[in-house]
């Protein structure tokens, strides 16, 4: 981060998990034939650039870093599109938005173009990646060369969750609604690849953020670092240190913090790895600022409230 982005970001409360629903995305819907509805269980939200910035004032949010979220984009014009849009928004409202540009996942070839064209012309300040892209997970090696290419640029990647190719759709509630299971599933699985394949050691600069409060990876930790450890006796894996490379992740408290989730999450990571997400306008405003006045009276108590709204996202992107 250079000096004058480093004053930008100074002292302001971010957010870090986001969406806009714009229009470019909503075109790029129509053109793959993708029933948003019908795949994930849960309408698009109405979204405006006028009633994101009121929430962000009736929050108490200086800074949001927008992106798109499920379903993802694959074509790679559409791809183009939006990022160039999110860049129209950034343009505009500098002291208040940022984004994180959409890769066309799993076409490797075209993702790096559009990874150096969203950085370099563009001003993204990550990229967000989903969880699988057509079944291809994060972690999986077909994709190191975008990673490798991250990695050069000290990248902010943030993971969001994306249904499995096949799920059990019929008379299973888990299979209907997304954000019920699959979503926190489907992270846990691409983390868990990323950590048994060695990305983070391969990929050493990269800064990755977890969504919802790491998923399930809490309750995983005890029983997958146990299994890692014995896969690797079998040589059925490379051997790694399992708690160690949780460490190297970042995670965002979007979902519901209160009263049990931030606690789970300080059971893989430290309060230097926690920064603020609402996961608007997925979750309705006044829903936010309910749980959201919950959870800044408890990091109040405990005199958190600048470490996980400001310093640690001044940490993440660099400053």
């Amino acid at each position: 981060m250079d000096a004058e982005s480093a004053e930008k970001f100074s002292s302001k409360k971010f957010d870090f998990h986001a969406h806009a629903i714009l229009p470019s995305y909503v075109d790029a819907l129509k053109k793959s034939g993708i029933n948003a509805a019908a795949e994930e269980g849960f309408p698009l939200p109405k979204w405006s650039l006028e009633e994101h910035l009121q929430f962000m004032d009736a929050a108490d949010i200086d800074f949001t870093i927008l992106s798109i979220a499920t379903p993802h984009i694959s074509d790679s014009s559409s791809v183009r599109a939006i990022n160039e849009e999110f860049a129209e928004i950034c343009r505009r409202f500098p002291e208040k938005f940022g984004f994180a540009a959409t890769l066309p996942l799993p076409n490797v070839e075209d993702s790096i173009k559009e990874l150096k064209f969203a950085t370099e012309k563009l001003g993204a300040l990550g990229v967000k990646v989903a969880s699988n892209s057509n079944g291809i997970y994060l972690g999986d090696e077909r994709l190191d060369p975008i990673f490798a290419e991250l990695n050069k640029k000290n990248s902010l990647v943030i993971i969001h969750p994306s249904p499995a190719r096949q799920l059990p759709r019929e008379n299973v509630v888990t299979g209907k609604v997304m954000a019920l299971f699959e979503y926190p599933a489907d992270t846990t699985r691409a983390v868990l690849n990323i950590l048994a394949n060695g990305t983070l050691e391969k990929f050493p600069n990269l800064k990755f953020v977890v969504p919802h409060c790491g998923s399930f990876l809490p309750y995983m930790k005890q029983r997958a670092g146990a299994m890692f450890q014995m896969l690797a006796a079998m040589n059925l894996m490379e051997p790694m240190n399992f708690s160690a490379s949780l460490e190297k992740l970042f995670f965002d408290t979007a979902g519901d913090p209160m009263p049990e989730q931030f606690d789970m999450l300080l059971k893989i990571t430290s309060l230097d790895k926690i920064i603020f997400g609402t996961d608007y306008p997925y979750v309705p405003a006044q829903v936010i600022l309910r749980k959201k006045q919950i959870f800044d009276a408890e990091l109040s108590k405990r005199g958190l409230l600048n470490k996980i709204y400001i310093d640690n996202a001044k940490i993440l992107l660099g400053g």
